[in-house]
Formats: structure tokens, C-alpha cells, sequence
């Protein structure tokens, strides 16, 4: 039986940090995602009607032409991971992800720039109350206001809940080992916090061009796509590095587990890809729960003004 890394691990953490469509389960992401939206900008009845229709559009494309194409993204992950954890794969299967961030993107731009095009001013001050109350949860859950100690006891939890929700319960032994790790790394959500205001901020403003549409869509269109255009120089550098280290990491902590413990991991993998060939074959009255909760985390991060990065 091969080692197979835990991949899963750097898809959730890597990527969907602070994302949490994925835990809201296939069978009602959709209409989370919808609900979401609508805590967001309040919409009113006509722009809920429009909102439901663009997306049923986007998640009928998405099922159809992108989840046959996941799987076999996931299934070419495996074959890579047989052998060892390396970090060309871990960079290419992050590289992948954000490419299909990307695709769908510029698929729903058209569509995000009509909607965002019709907002009301007091449905641009509804947008910021709520990333008021976004902010201070970031800040509650990540210990923000409290000593060093505090915030790094936070993370630790997060990154164990990270890892068992692919490998199962870890051991007392293995969770110490893993907290002398993550001391290696560089903790930046004080920096990170302060990075996705400064993102919300310059929503704000690209929403002051909405009606000028032929400069409004691709200004959008840079800020979806650029999460590291505008941010502190010293940010930027540190990001890098703990970015790096993230990777070092999770090599480190793959090491770690025991043979059932990766097992876990590749059945949930491989779940995965079976999951994206069932929900992409033409079934007329099922909703397409797994491009819900893609477009859910996409929209989650979007709104909420921070990139899906490690935390």
C-alpha cells in the first residue's frame, strides 16, 4: 500500500481557510448560498428572483462542464501523491485550484457585474454593517484582541480541527508534535485582519464605478482575481514566507501519521472524485450540491474580503 500524503489537508487549508461553504454539506449549500447573498446585500424581492436565476445558470455549467474535469484533477493528485509528499505537488495541486478559481470567475463576471451594477446606496451601507459583524467574529475566533499566547492557541485548534476532519482523531502524542511545528511558522492573522479590510475598502470604492460599466466590470474583475494587488509591502513578504512554511509543515506533519490515519485521507479523496462523475451526469430536478459549494466558498471569500489562504 502506497504513502499517500494528505493532500485533502492542503486543499482545506491552503485554499478554503476561513471558506466554510465546505462544511456546510452537498444537500444545502445552495440555498446557504443564496441566503448568504441576501444577508449581505438585502436584496429585494425582484433582485432575489434575478440573483436565484444567474445562479441556477452558473451551477447548471459548473456541474456539467467542471466537475467531470475536477475528478480527474483529483484522480491525477493521487497518482502524484503514491510515492512522497513533495513540494512541486503540493504547488501544482495549489496552482490547480486557483486556475479553477479563475474559470469560474470569468464565467460569472458578466453576471456579478449586472447584479452588483443594480445596488441601491442602502444596500452598499447593508454590505458594510455585515462586514462589521464578519470582522469582529474574525476577531473573536482568532483571538485578535488577546496576548500572542492566545492567538496562537487559537490557530493551534483550528489547524488540528483542519487535519482531523480528513485523518480522523489524532493522538495526544501526534497534536503535541504538531503544535511544535506550527511554532515554526510565522503567525500573521493580526496582518491578514488588516489586509481584508483594506480589500473590503476597495470594494467600496469599485462600487462607486457601478455605473460606468465599461470601467466598473474589469476593475471587478482585477480585484476577484488579485488578492495580493494593493497590500503592505511587509504583509506581502510575510505572507510568502508563512506560505512556504505551510507547505514545510504539512510535509512535516504527513510524517506523522499512522497508515490508517492516510488511508482516511485518500478514501475521502477519492470520494471526492467519485462524488464530482455522480453529481456531473444530466439528472432534470437534482440540484448540483458540490458546484454550490464551490460557488458558496468562492462568494464566502469574496464578500468577506480575504483571499482562501493558511491562517
Amino acid at each position: 500500500m502506497p504513502r499517500y500524503p494528505l493532500l485533502f489537508v492542503i486543499l482545506a487549508t491552503l485554499l478554503l481557510t476561513g471558506c466554510t461553504g465546505l462544511r456546510l454539506g452537498y444537500r444545502h449549500a445552495d440555498t446557504y448560498l443564496t441566503w448568504k447573498a441576501d444577508s449581505y446585500f438585502d436584496m429585494d424581492p425582484g433582485q432575489r428572483r434575478d440573483f436565484d436565476a444567474r445562479l441556477e445558470r452558473l451551477l447548471t455549467w459548473h456541474r456539467y462542464e467542471q466537475l467531470p474535469e475536477y475528478a480527474s484533477f483529483v484522480n491525477t493528485a493521487l497518482k502524484k501523491a503514491q510515492d512522497s509528499l513533495r513540494r512541486d505537488d503540493i504547488v501544482w495541486f495549489i496552482d490547480g485550484m486557483k486556475a479553477r478559481y479563475f474559470t469560474l470567475v470569468d464565467r460569472g463576471i458578466n453576471d456579478a457585474a449586472e447584479m452588483l451594477g443594480a445596488l441601491a446606496p442602502e444596500q452598499i451601507v447593508a454590505l458594510q454593517r455585515q462586514w462589521t459583524r464578519d470582522n469582529r467574529t474574525f476577531v473573536r475566533e482568532h483571538e485578535l484582541e488577546g496576548r500572542l499566547d492566545a492567538r496562537k492557541i487559537a490557530r493551534l485548534k483550528r489547524t488540528l480541527t483542519q487535519i482531523e476532519d480528513w485523518t480522523g482523531t489524532l493522538a495526544s502524542e501526534q497534536e503535541q508534535k504538531i503544535a511544535v511545528l506550527l511554532e515554526n511558522v510565522e503567525h500573521i492573522n493580526l496582518l491578514r485582519h488588516q489586509d481584508r479590510i483594506r480589500r473590503q475598502r476597495d470594494f467600496i470604492e469599485i462600487l462607486k464605478l457601478r455605473g460606468n460599466r465599461a470601467e466598473f466590470q474589469p476593475r471587478l474583475l482585477a480585484w476577484l482575481r488579485n488578492w495580493e494587488q494593493g497590500r503592505d509591502p511587509e504583509y506581502a513578504r510575510l505572507a510568502q514566507e508563512v506560505f512556504e512554511k505551510r507547505i514545510q509543515f504539512y510535509i512535516d506533519v504527513e510524517k506523522l501519521l499512522t497508515p490508517a490515519q492516510r488511508q482516511t485521507a485518500v478514501r475521502r479523496l477519492r470520494n471526492f472524485a467519485d462524488d464530482f462523475v455522480s453529481l456531473s451526469k444530466k439528472t432534470s430536478g437534482v440540484t448540483p450540491p458540490a458546484a454550490s459549494v464551490v460557488a458558496y466558498a468562492l462568494l464566502s471569500c469574496a464578500l468577506e474580503g480575504h483571499a482562501c489562504v493558511p491562517s
